[in-house]
């Protein structure tokens, strides 16, 4: 089925993959930060010793000043500026362009793998939960790529102020390098100190904030009805202030970690300058300032110290989605599916069956399993509830459940009994194997925002004409072409445009174009009035005549219950010795 890819971790194998594929890229903005870091220390040094030298010249006497050379380092100070600038443009660019590629292929493979994942995991991922990992977490980690030339410059910067120092003599070079070194462990350790515990909490709290917003948001109506946007509005202030205080943290610590980097420099320029106390003036000059850019050199790898707890608390949620992958289907839907079982019942190709029973006890559950959406230990036995969900006197009695008024209808059936495909274990095949058997339209019609054509698009690319056809078999054409741009018109974030009866035939005519042997429907004309559920019953009908695909119905009306041949009661376990 799906496992992890390696024992590193995928997101850290998917990282490398991408890094080896666009290589070429990063080595330049690798280059591009080191020919920065040097060029920065060497253009102050050098202006430095440049300006020093000037004054002490000019300040001899004309002699002095007329045989002072400022052409060479006038030239060389300009050199450095413009490749400073240069190379910094060239850095940023490269770095996020390989950055950028590198997220368009791990957002698609993170999105995969969360649909292939076990359903126990990748369901119980809330829309809010779902988006912060796939924006959130990963910006964190675009963040960890970027800064992958970091390093580069640093070290750049360092061998750049130590050679300026150098010059000044090796004591003034000695406190350079003890300053790099109180810098890179002094910073490291504070911001482990400052930022374990935020980094992670900010990634979480914006993922519970999100949550929020996407519940309420889908809510509103019903919040507006009972009075209760207030108190709605207040919970997501709530959530918002928390991250806020979160981030003020994070900010603070990012305060501290800049205070100890300049305070570490404020005394290491001053120790250099005293160490070159011997050495000709321009030189303390210029190793002064050398050592002050070297250490300004090193706030990049500071940065990323400060965010290195937010990106490995990102990075282990990403492993947890990361950890799946795609298994291809061995055979085709109609090979390996050719007919179905339920417990006891066997369904042949083209049969058409009802799952009947009180609402609750299970019904809905049997098309999850089906389409590998729920597994069997996930579908807990219990009692049958009624419309209001209460466990009460809608339990119906075995003789009840099992009485056969027709002699189609099939022995009783547990919503955790097996199911078979094929003569296969559902819970054996591949999600990919299922989805390609099963076209399925579910009890709630959810629709993305975008137009007819692209939740249509949903179950395949199709001529126009295909779609059209499943419009009218959905009852649905005329209402279709009567929009302002037809196929293309915009019905809003879950289809809000449309009335439900209208989106929940949209999602009936997404399903009719699933070129698929079994046609699984679950309360497909719930909302709609008589005269339109009768259209929609008379051209299903019609159509799998035509198609001759199965039909698994779950439904409570008596007009789409007419179109199967077949009937199987679902009760729990309670319910059949």
């Amino acid at each position: 089925m799906s496992g992890l890819r390696s024992n590193e971790g995928p997101l850290a194998a998917l990282i490398r993959q991408q890094r080896r594929r666009h290589a070429d890229g990063l080595r330049l903005a690798a280059l591009s930060a080191a020919i920065v870091g040097a060029g920065s220390v060497l253009l102050l040094g050098l202006s430095g010793w440049f300006l020093t030298g000037a004054a002490i010249a000019g300040v001899a006497g004309l002699a002095a000043a007329q045989a002072f050379n400022v052409l060479l380092p006038s030239a060389g100070i300009r050199l450095l500026a413009i490749l400073r600038t240069a190379f910094r443009y060239l850095e940023r660019l490269s770095s996020h362009a390989a950055a950028l590629k590198a997220l368009a292929a791990i957002r698609p493979t993170l999105y995969a793998s969360l649909a292939v994942a076990p359903p126990a995991q990748a369901l119980a991922l809330s829309r809010g939960e779902a988006s912060a990992r796939l924006v959130q977490d990963v910006d964190a980690v675009e963040t960890r790529l970027i800064r992958l030339s970091a390093p580069w410059g640093a070290g750049a910067a360092v061998a750049a102020g130590l050679a300026m120092a150098a010059p000044a003599g090796w004591a003034s070079a000695l406190v350079v390098a003890l300053a790099v070194a109180a810098t890179v462990l002094g910073v490291r350790a504070l911001a482990a100190r400052l930022t374990a515990r935020t980094g992670p909490a900010i990634q979480r709290a914006a993922g519970d904030l999100k949550d929020a917003l996407a519940a309420y948001a889908a809510a509103a109506p019903e919040l507006r009805v009972y009075g209760v946007q207030d108190r709605a509005a207040a919970e997501i202030a709530g959530k918002g202030a928390r991250l806020d205080a979160l981030k003020r943290e994070a900010v603070a610590a990012g305060g501290w970690l800049i205070a100890l980097q300049g305070a570490i420099l404020g005394l290491a320029v001053a120790g250099v300058l005293a160490f070159a106390h011997d050495a000709a003036t321009p030189l303390a000059a210029m190793a002064g300032l050398a050592c002050a850019m070297a250490l300004e050199g090193l706030v990049g790898v500071g940065k990323a110290f400060e965010q290195e707890a937010g990106a490995d608390a990102a990075a282990e949620r990403l492993d947890a989605v990361l950890g799946h992958e795609p298994e291809p289907a061995r055979m085709s839907a109609s090979t390996i599916c050719p007919n179905l079982t339920f417990g006891e019942l066997t369904l042949e190709p083209g049969s058409r069956l009802v799952l009947t029973g009180p609402s609750g006890c299970g019904k809905t559950t049997v098309l999850e399993r089906l389409l590998g959406l729920r597994t069997l230990d996930a579908a807990h036995p219990g009692e049958c509830r009624d419309p209001d969900g209460m466990a009460g006197g809608m339990t119906p009695r075995r003789d009840e459940v099992l009485q056969s008024s027709a002699s189609l209808r099939g022995p009783g059936l547990r919503r955790d009994e097996r199911l078979r495909c094929g003569g296969q274990d559902i819970e054996a095949l591949s999600p990919h194997t299922l989805r390609a058997a099963f076209a399925h339209a579910p009890q709630d019609a959810a629709m993305i925002a975008g137009t007819v054509r692209a939740n249509l698009a949903l179950a395949g690319v199709h001529p126009d004409e295909a779609l059209w056809d499943a419009l009218a078999d959905a009852a649905l054409e005329a209402r279709v072409r009567a929009l302002p741009q037809g196929l293309d018109t915009w019905i809003g974030e879950n289809g809000e445009r449309l009335s439900g009866g209208e989106r929940r035939r949209l999602s009936l005519a997404r399903a009719l174009l699933r070129d698929a042997p079994w046609l699984l429907l679950d309360e497909p004309t719930e909302g709609l009035d008589a005269a339109a559920e009768a259209l929609v019953v008379a051209r299903l009908d019609a159509r799998l005549k035509r198609t001759g695909q199965g039909l698994v119905l779950v439904s409570h009306r008596p007009a789409p219950r007419a179109l199967c041949d077949r009937e199987l009661p679902i009760a729990p376990p309670a319910a059949i010795g």
